[in-house]
């Protein structure tokens, strides 16, 4: 519990940001374990998903940032594989963007399922619109089959797509936006192979029928959301909390004086903020961080790019899709967590053939001591490359860092 007080400094919010999302919580002695990946999710709430797989895909990192190497079969188990001995904790749905979510949060959603029940977006929508009747042979397949991907529900109803023009590799059947549409209005849910294929299903057997069956009042579900946001932040102004879940920001001040009344939250003030901050109850202030880590561009702890800014004094943004010669920083950046602050920042690709983990830049951030950073983020990219069965760090002469860094990566 944070001591009650109407003023905080930035330091202080980032520690608690940081105790919230997991960061003081103690490391596994040995292997991590199914109690160990349940706490982590009980920390963010939620797991952003991202297709991108030049390092790892980006569910999996948050967890590695928060506990160290582990087991991905964990997760996998979790969310798509679960046994009678382990059931399913983690659902896919449009929580913040695509992600994973615990399982008994899926009923918080209704509402928005209700907003996309003729799908998320436009041509899906216009899809649906003009295809009543083959949605309705889409899910018959669905109910029948169990878990298949769009191609196998084609094939059973001996639809044949044209393919895309040359180059279009968006362009997709009309059953995947069928299948789509109905997973936005969870009619249906889905799970992943081991290659990240969505194979579709019925949101009962996927969710369980006692789930689904259940009906939470939008504003009841809001004000669930929002609790569960402030959580996960320990400290935040309202686009913060709005952001986590896709909120808007007038759903979120509908029912927070709902929580102030009820003391989950406490407004606050933070040094430097313009608006108020709202602190939850649960929240913790570290005296300090003893933590270093490399955090995925999709880690809930700097999604939301205004609150890392904010909290870290860090401007972060990611550049998949800037053009190559126009990048600053590098295609897939990860930012270096020391202490309680971002102190450098690492394009990364794992050379599989190669067995490699590259590094293709290595930037600081400004007043930092190249040699302390250097030293630290070397050991921490040697337990990256051993996460992802890689053998040798290889460090690229590009950024202010690289000759530090790879003296440093030389003697780890």
């Amino acid at each position: 519990m944070v001591a009650p007080s109407s003023r905080l400094s930035v330091a202080q919010a980032r520690r608690i940001a940081l105790a919230a999302q997991g960061f003081t919580d103690r490391m596994p002695a040995g292997a991590p374990t199914r109690a160990h990946f349940t706490r982590v999710i009980g920390r963010t709430r939620l797991l952003q998903m991202d297709s991108v797989n030049i390092l790892a895909r980006a569910h999996y990192l948050p967890t590695f940032s928060r506990i160290g190497p582990y087991d991905d079969a964990l997760l996998d188990r979790a969310a798509w594989r679960p046994t009678g001995r382990a059931p399913r904790l983690l659902a896919e749905y449009w929580a913040h963007e695509a992600a994973l979510i615990p399982v008994d949060d899926w009923p918080l959603f209704g509402w928005r399922m209700a907003e996309y029940r003729d799908g998320r977006y436009r041509h899906t929508r216009e899809v649906l619109k003009r295809n009543r009747s083959q949605a309705a042979d889409v899910l018959a397949v669905i109910a029948e089959r169990g878990p298949v991907i769009p191609r196998e529900i084609e094939e059973a109803l001996g639809i044949t797509r044209q393919p895309g023009e040359k180059g279009s590799w968006w362009i997709r059947g009309e059953v995947k936006h069928l299948c789509e549409a109905m997973f936005a209005a969870g009619t249906l849910s889905a799970v992943r192979s081991e290659h990240f294929h969505r194979h579709y299903d019925l949101a009962e057997r996927v969710i369980g029928a006692d789930r689904v069956g259940v009906t939470i009042g939008r504003r009841d579900a809001h004000r669930e959301l929002v609790a569960r946001a402030a959580s996960a932040h320990g400290i935040a102004i309202v686009a913060d909390v709005a952001d986590y879940y896709r909120l808007k920001t007038a759903e979120v001040r509908d029912v927070l004086p709902d929580l102030l009344d009820e003391g989950v939250v406490s407004a606050v003030q933070v040094d430097g903020w313009n608006e108020p901050a709202y602190l939850h109850r649960d929240a913790r202030l570290p005296r300090r961080i003893d933590r270093s880590t490399l955090l995925s561009p999709f880690d809930p702890l700097v999604f939301f790019r205004p609150r890392t800014e904010r909290l870290f004094d860090f401007h972060y943004r990611i550049e998949i899709y800037v053009p190559e010669h126009k990048r600053v920083h590098g295609y897939y950046v990860l930012p270096y967590l020391m202490g309680d602050e971002i102190v450098a920042r690492v394009d990364l690709k794992a050379d599989r053939s190669a067995s490699v983990l590259r590094v293709v830049a290595s930037h600081v951030e400004p007043g930092r001591d190249h040699g302390a950073v250097a030293e630290s983020l070397a050991r921490d990219l040697r337990r990256l490359a051993q996460w992802r069965g890689l053998d040798d760090v290889e460090i690229v002469a590009r950024g202010e860092l690289a000759p530090t860094l790879r003296t440093a990566c030389a003697g780890a």
